[in-house]
């Protein structure tokens, strides 16, 4: 039976590290702060997903098309309202959706 043992170990996966998330700089700008205001301000700060409405203490202002995807970043068109678990499904999304363009 020991000889049956796997020769292979695993490998130390602690030395490994998540390189770090690097905020876009844009996002601290005055003219994305006026524009999230008035993205939120507009929804009177409730969640625009279809059927949800929550508000929250804290509500994401939402480039509809990512800026990642050439979306426009200071069209109020291109903003809404979203709650934290509204704003997870649709980024999540964009993301997969992304990937599958680049063939991954």
């Amino acid at each position: 039976m020991k000889m049956l043992r796997p020769r292979l170990t695993c490998p130390d996966l602690s030395i490994a590290r998540v390189p770090a998330n690097e905020v876009n700089p844009f996002y601290s700008t005055p003219e994305y702060r006026a524009w999230r205001e008035l993205v939120i301000g507009r929804a009177l700060g409730r969640c625009q997903w279809p059927r949800c409405g929550r508000k929250e203490r804290r509500m994401f202002a939402d480039h509809i098309v990512e800026l990642r995807d050439k979306g426009a970043p200071l069209d109020p068109t291109n903003g809404q309202c979203l709650c934290g678990k509204h704003h997870t499904i649709k980024t999540l999304r964009a993301r997969a959706t992304r990937l599958r363009g680049w063939g991954v």
